[in-house]
């Protein structure tokens, strides 16, 4: 049995389980947080290469923000990755996490996507 160092890491394992089953054929869209920055990206359904890709470092956004790990920042990651989905023609994906709950800047950043054409 595998010991886990941290909650997050089980979070994630078990919600990558349920995301494998459920979504066959779907974009995954995958969030990460640090302390400083927010990460999305948007995965093929099957080779697991990136495809979309936006964060608080983009250039877009890093002139525009004076901190990357807010709410505010986690907003324009998420307009900034359903805009770049929509010019891929990338419509409907299935919301990966990474383990983190779905509060504060995570559900930001899915409002926002939400809020700019994206369904999940």
């Amino acid at each position: 049995m595998k010991k886990y160092s941290n909650a997050r890491e089980k979070r994630k394992l078990r919600q990558r389980f349920k995301i494998s089953q459920v979504s066959k054929g779907k974009y995954r869209l995958v969030v990460h947080r640090t302390n400083n920055n927010m990460y999305a990206q948007i995965l093929d359904k099957d080779s697991l290469n990136t495809i979309v890709a936006a964060s608080t470092l983009s250039k877009d956004i890093k002139g525009s923000i004076k901190n990357g790990g807010n709410k505010e920042a986690a907003v324009l990651v998420g307009k900034l990755v359903a805009t770049k989905a929509k010019e891929k023609n990338i419509e409907e994906v299935v919301f990966d996490r990474s383990g983190f709950l779905y509060h504060g800047r995570v559900k930001a950043l899915a409002d926002s996507a939400r809020e700019n054409g994206l369904r999940f």
